[in-house]
């Protein structure tokens, strides 16, 4: 559970139910903050996340600073260049419309072959070089 340091009414969160209801929906409700325990809030997960994302300015320290990593190229990770591509780096490749498009011909071609698919493929595949 995440700290509240200065708000101890938060630590903790108390189950309550509307006032006003039919008779047995407020059981009904008590009973269901029982069985599923109240989550962080919505603004407290963004924060956790943007903690998790992005290191705080200025602790990586200068931007002027020696490199860490002196034997490695400055285009590793880049698909030109010497080092490894970005497969070779572990960098997942994003697939654009058009080469979704494109897997799912071949899926459609493999399981029905024709000739209009194959030209359409082709086509494709000459228009991409």
């Amino acid at each position: 559970m995440a700290e509240y340091p200065n708000r101890t009414d938060l630590q903790n969160p108390a189950m309550s139910a509307a006032r006003g209801q039919t008779y047995g929906k407020a059981a009904q409700q008590m009973r269901a903050q029982q069985s599923v325990p109240m989550g962080r809030s919505p603004v407290e997960k963004a924060g956790a996340q943007a903690a998790k994302s992005y290191p705080i300015p200025g602790s990586l320290g200068a931007f002027t600073r020696p490199t860490e990593r002196p034997n490695e190229p400055i285009t590793a990770g880049a698909n030109f260049g010497p080092g490894p591509d970005s497969i070779g780096a572990g960098i997942p490749m994003l697939m654009t419309p058009k080469m979704q498009a494109m897997e799912e011909l071949r899926a459609i071609y493999q399981m029905f072959p024709n000739d209009d698919l194959a030209d359409l493929l082709n086509a494709m595949t000459t228009e991409q070089e």
